[in-house]
C-alpha cells in the first residue's frame, strides 16, 4: 500500500559513467572484454575445484564461492551497464532498480564475510595444520557458507526495504550506471537521514568488522609464519596468503571508501569509479589472481586442458 500511494515515478533513468561519445566503443569493448574474462576464468576455477578429487578441500570449497558469487555479482551491474552504453533509453523499471539494489548489497555483503571466513581458513591451515581437517571439517564449512548467505540476505533486505517505503516523485535521474542505495536517496520526496545512517553504521560496520577481522586473521598468521623452519614451507604459505590479501586489498578498500564517508554530491561521481573497480574489474582480476599465484590450481587447469584434448 505504501508503494501504491506514494510511488510516482515508475522507472528510473542511469546517467551512467561520464563518457565522451567519441569513446564509447571503446570502453564498451573494454568491460564486455572484461566480463567475459570474468565469466570464463571463474566459470574454470568452478569446475577445476568441482572435477579434480585433489582440490576437494575446504580451501578450494570457499574458493568456488568466490568463483560463483563473483559471476553473480558482476551480473547484477555489468550486462545492464553494456546495454546502456550502446544505446539511448538507458531506463530501469523501478521494481527493477529495488532488485538490483537488494541483489548488489546481498552478494556484495556475501563476498566480505566470505573474505574473512576464508582468512579464517588460512589462519587454521597454518596454525593448526594437524587439526585443520577436524577443525575446518564439511560441515563446519557449509555451516559457515550458508551462515554468510543468511546474514548477507537479512543485512541486504533492510536496505531494500527502507528504500521501497520512500515516496520518489521526481526527478528520476539516478547519478550512477547502476541502482544504489545512496544515489536513489537523493531522488527521494522526504528526509532521508535515516536511510543515510542505516547505509553509514550497518553498512559501514559491516564492511569495517569483517575486514578487522580478516586483519586479525593475518596478524596471527604472520606469528606463525616466523616459526615454520623451512623456507620452502615458508613461501607456499606465504603464496597463498599474498594471493588473498590482494583480493581483499582492492575489494576491502573500494567498499570502505564508498559507504563508510558521508554522502556528499561530489562524493557520487567518485563512487561511480570506485564501483567501476569493484563491479567490473575486481571480479575478472580474482580468479586471475588465485591461478597465477597457486601451484595446485595451475597444476589442476593443466590436468583438465590435456584430459579434455585427448
Amino acid at each position: 500500500m505504501i508503494l501504491q500511494n506514494y510511488t510516482l515515478v515508475t522507472d528510473f533513468v542511469l546517467v551512467g559513467l561520464p563518457i565522451q561519445i567519441a569513446f564509447l566503443g571503446i570502453i564498451f569493448s573494454f568491460f564486455f572484454v572484461i566480463y567475459i574474462i570474468n565469466l570464463t576464468a571463474n566459470f574454470c576455477i568452478m569446475a577445476v575445484t568441482f572435477l579434480d578429487p585433489a582440490l576437494h578441500t575446504p580451501m578450494y570449497f570457499f574458493l568456488w564461492n568466490l568463483a560463483f558469487l563473483d559471476i553473480c555479482y558482476s551480473s547484477v551491474v555489468v550486462p545492464k551497464m553494456l546495454v546502456d552504453l550502446i544505446s539511448s533509453e538507458k531506463k530501469i523499471s523501478f521494481y527493477g532498480c529495488l532488485l538490483q539494489v537488494h541483489f548488489f548489497h546481498f552478494l556484495g555483503s556475501v563476498e566480505v564475510v566470505l573474505f574473512s571466513v576464508m582468512s579464517y581458513d588460512r589462519y587454521v591451515a597454518i596454525a593448526h595444520p594437524l587439526r585443520y581437517t577436524t577443525i575446518m571439517s564439511p560441515n563446519t564449512c557449509l555451516c559457515l557458507v550458508l551462515c554468510t548467505w543468511v546474514l548477507a540476505f537479512c543485512h541486504a533486505l533492510v536496505h531494500t526495504v527502507m528504500t521501497a517505503r520512500l515516496p520518489f516523485c521526481g526527478p528520476n535521474r539516478v547519478k550512477h550506471f547502476f541502482c544504489d542505495v545512496k544515489p536513489l536517496l537523493m531522488l527521494a520526496c522526504t528526509d532521508t537521514s535515516l536511510n543515510l545512517r542505516l547505509v553509514t553504521r550497518i553498512t559501514g560496520s559491516w564492511t569495517t568488522t569483517t575486514m578487522l577481522l580478516t586483519i586479525l586473521s593475518y596478524i596471527f598468521i604472520s606469528k606463525f609464519l616466523f616459526k615454520i623452519k623451512t623456507s620452502q614451507g615458508r613461501r607456499r604459505a606465504l603464496s597463498t596468503c599474498s594471493a588473498h590479501l590482494c583480493v581483499v586489498s582492492l575489494q576491502y578498500g573500494t567498499a570502505v571508501f564508498t559507504y563508510v564517508r558521508p554522502t556528499t554530491k561530489d562524493s557520487l561521481d567518485q563512487d561511480r569509479m570506485a564501483a567501476v573497480l569493484f563491479t567490473v574489474i575486481t571480479p575478472a582480476l580474482n580468479p586471475i589472481i588465485y591461478t597465477l599465484r597457486n601451484k595446485d590450481m595451475k597444476k589442476a587447469l593443466k590436468k583438465l586442458f590435456m584430459r579434455s584434448n585427448n
